[in-house]
């Protein structure tokens, strides 16, 4: 079962054009983050680049500690915005190593690491000039 839905993320055609609000996308990142939070996600971060990027509106990153909890934080995340929003992501890669999954919703680009990719690769210093939102005193949460 597991194979199957993470082939139908890969083979989804990206939209055309966003036609989400800044809004249901601050409500879509905070989704994401209340569901990598439910998986024990650590350290979870949200970045809005927006006005530093053209690739998405917010980046959320959020550290897991095995493989294992990789995959289920991003299990997760697929699941509440598929429940919630209607969406699946436009496309996701890593599952198979598990140890930096990446999943493109489009407007909200969600980056899951173990300790050591996320301190090597250090997304928060590259996307430093981003404003930061932390997920604790995130509005709605």
């Amino acid at each position: 079962m597991l194979e199957q839905t993470q082939l139908q993320y890969k083979s989804i055609k990206p939209q055309a054009t966003s036609t989400t609000s800044p809004a249901d996308t601050r409500a879509l990142v905070e989704t994401i983050a209340r569901a990598a939070e439910d998986r024990k996600g650590h350290d979870i971060v949200l970045l809005r680049v927006s006005e530093v990027s053209y690739l998405a509106d917010y980046f959320a990153i959020v550290t897991g500690f095995s493989n294992v909890q990789v995959r289920a934080i991003s299990q997760a995340i697929a699941g509440k915005v598929e429940e919630e929003w209607q969406r699946l992501p436009l496309r996701s890669e890593g599952e198979a190593e598990a140890s930096w999954i990446v999943m493109d919703y489009g407007d909200v680009i969600v980056h899951i690491l173990k300790p050591q990719e996320r301190e090597f690769y250090n997304l928060e210093a590259f996307w430093g000039h981003a404003e930061r939102i932390n997920f604790s005193t995130a509005p709605n949460m």
